[in-house]
């Protein structure tokens, strides 16, 4: 994983999200910012892949990856003009699009592709017991980062389970990396983590604190279902892929690419058709992107496609 981000940090400057409106505009030479998340998890190194290829296979273009808090941060980059591209769950950009929970209106985007699943990570420090999310109560536990599509899962999760996330537990908003770095030193009990598999920082933890757990989440799915819709979804995860024995159930979330809705339709066009034609290259920047299809990247409701996009699929049949 160390080579990989070696890679992306040669091949792609990493920014702070400064978009420039070269996506809207997608005049003579392109500057393209991607919103990503936190450096440890997926959508910052499949970023960093999608940056290179964009970059390698748009004329005149450079794409560029930023660090962020992920989900609800990306979107509102977005909808300022301060990103062109940006990750986020599927249930964050339903809210999005909607006006709702944490967006107070409706927020000017498109989707490009549906491209792989999210899986809720409840990760449980060494020495901490716990079998399941209501064994939290009382816990220090972060929720994920401020403005990040992990607190969103992070807070339906707990009601799921019937705690307050505000009174029930001491609650603590970290990113990826500093929840990794708080569990190793014992600062926290558990933290929540919504992403791909593998994720870096995880990896790392189990790792250096292979004592640590991953909780069983299914029994808050058919809450969260009923609640919220069928947005989520049960996946298994096969906890080998950590270095750890057993499989678990937990609750699944769609992973979507977004763009302004004013984004040129050329534009829109030419970045769809390089994130599925260089596949193969992605899925040597991480294997998350093994998952893109071209029937299923279309499954973006309720976002709408942008009209690029769906001229992409369309030709594709």
């Amino acid at each position: 994983m160390k080579r990989i981000f070696a890679m992306i940090a040669a091949a792609a400057l990493v920014t702070t999200g400064c978009g420039s409106g070269g996506g809207a505009g997608g005049g003579a030479g392109n500057r393209l910012s991607i919103a990503t998340g936190g450096t440890t998890g997926v959508y910052y190194v499949y970023g960093g892949g999608l940056a290179n290829q964009l970059s390698a296979n748009i004329a005149n273009t450079r794409a560029t990856a930023s660090v962020t808090s992920a989900s609800v941060e990306n979107i509102k980059l977005l909808a300022s003009g301060k990103a062109d591209i940006g990750f986020s769950q599927a249930d964050t950009a339903a809210d999005a699009v909607n006006g709702k929970d944490t967006f107070t209106a409706k927020q000017p985007i498109k989707a490009i592709a549906r491209i792989y699943d999210n899986y809720a990570h409840v990760v449980v420090a060494p020495g901490v017991t716990a079998a399941k999310v209501a064994d939290l109560k009382g816990k220090r536990v972060s929720l994920g980062p401020a403005n990040s599509g992990t607190q969103v899962v992070a807070r339906r999760m707990l009601e799921a389970a019937g705690l307050n996330p505000d009174t029930d537990i001491t609650k603590q908003q970290l990113s990826i990396n500093e929840s990794v770095q708080a569990a190793k030193d014992g600062t926290v009990d558990a933290f929540f983590w919504v992403g791909g598999l593998p994720t870096a920082g995880i990896t790392d933890l189990a790792t250096s604190k292979p004592d640590m757990k991953l909780l069983d989440t299914g029994d808050v799915l058919e809450k969260m279902r009923a609640t919220y819709g069928e947005q989520y979804v049960p996946l298994d995860v096969d906890l080998s892929t950590y270095k750890l024995s057993g499989t678990i159930k937990t609750v699944g979330i769609a992973n979507v690419l977004l763009v302004p809705d004013q984004m040129k339709e050329q534009l829109a066009y030419d970045i769809t058709k390089t994130l599925f034609e260089k596949k193969a290259e992605l899925s040597a920047v991480h294997p998350e992107a093994k998952k893109l299809d071209v029937k299923l990247g279309q499954q973006v409701a309720p976002v709408e496609l942008h009209p690029g996009a769906a001229r992409y699929y369309k030709e594709k049949g």
